[in-house]
């Protein structure tokens, strides 16, 4: 097991500092997600040591960690157990933390059928813009106001408070896994033969299309891969770890583009024009799309469609990254930030220009 250090009355005292100086802070990890959100100004306060995995309860299917804890250390953990987190969090670069991974709110390709950060923590200590240690999840202070605490930590970018120490929901790891491939020409060709197999329940774990190359993950038996084959018509190939991995982490080639790349969430049936390829991923309820037209065209396109964008890698990361709030949202969102930061010293800007 790597290095189990406490440091929360290092970081304690780094706060305490920092917001009697009104100084902010650009909180970071092992820097995988550096390129994600707004930039933001502030001295560099680095959580990597504050690491170590603290309770792991496999009969339980919960495990706990401080915030700088490497994702691979607590994945090599729980694979002794046969165990995983649900939602794959993807390990830019080969790095990551899992405090890193929760405030981001970033789930990798199994995200549909394995859930999302906000909906598998079970707990958490996070240390506040005045130096305060709070527990809460399940133990102390579950909800203020009505919000679950929990879920707004959840992809808020490290915005209202250092994570301390999280934990988790963890889930078996399915004991085989396939790799499918249909022929079906374009994602509006592939698309209903995709649908139909969700819709009958074919254990998919994953799906990639792009292009005419149209992929899925399967979790189960060979005896139910063979029968899937026959009654769908398509292709069982070599299982490719690799390639999953690889999509995970945006390491395929289409991710070497140097236009900016949006990230569209969308309902997955929803259509949208465009003559820029797209990759798609969770049944196309996430597609990936590198462009140069203007944010608000991009966004205006998603938006009618019913989903939202984020510009998530190449662009110009002094204006607006994610989707425009609603202003009653955009009200809240300021209102939670004043409760725990209330001199703005977490990463300010990195969420919201206002916050």
């Amino acid at each position: 097991m790597a290095a189990d250090r406490d440091c929360s009355e290092t970081l304690r005292r780094a706060v305490l500092d920092a917001a009697g100086e009104s100084r902010p802070l650009q909180l970071m990890g092992h820097g995988s997600k550096a390129f994600y959100g707004r930039a933001c100004l502030g001295d560099p306060l680095s959580l990597a040591e504050h690491s170590g995995i603290i309770s792991y309860e496999p009969t339980e299917l919960v495990i706990t960690a401080r915030g700088g804890t490497a994702l691979k250390e607590i994945e090599d953990a729980l694979r002794e157990k046969g165990q995983m987190l649900p939602f794959e969090p993807p390990q830019f670069d080969g790095k990551g933390t899992i405090g890193g991974a929760i405030a981001s709110g970033l789930s990798g390709p199994r995200r549909p059928w394995g859930g999302a950060p906000r909906d598998l923590l079970l707990g958490m200590k996070l240390l506040d813009g005045r130096g305060q240690i709070l527990r809460f999840g399940g133990q102390v202070m579950k909800n203020v106001a009505g919000y679950d605490l929990s879920r707004l930590m959840a992809g808020a970018m490290g915005t209202l408070g250092i994570l301390l120490e999280v934990s988790i929901k963890v889930l078996p790891k399915p004991p085989q896994e396939h790799t499918l491939m249909l022929s079906a020409g374009d994602w509006a060709a592939a698309r209903p033969l995709l649908h139909k197999m969700l819709i009958e329940g074919v254990p998919v774990t994953a799906s990639y299309s792009q292009g005419e190359q149209h992929k899925l993950r399967l979790a189960c038996s060979q005896q139910r891969v063979e029968q899937i084959v026959q009654r769908y018509g398509v292709e069982a190939v070599d299982h490719q770890v690799d390639f999953w991995r690889a999509l995970r982490d945006q390491q395929l080639d289409y991710f070497t583009q140097k236009e900016p790349l949006w990230r569209l969430s969308i309902p997955p049936a929803a259509d949208i024009d465009s003559k820029e390829q797209m990759l798609y991923e969770w049944s196309g309820g996430l597609r990936w799309l590198f462009s140069a037209r203007p944010g608000s065209e991009i966004r205006s396109r998603v938006e009618n469609a019913g989903g939202h964008a984020i510009l998530f890698r190449n662009g110009d990361r002094s204006g607006e990254i994610f989707h425009p709030l609603h202003p009653r949202l955009a009200a809240m969102q300021k209102g939670l930030k004043q409760v725990f930061d209330p001199e703005g010293i977490f990463n300010p800007g990195r969420h919201y220009p206002d916050y």
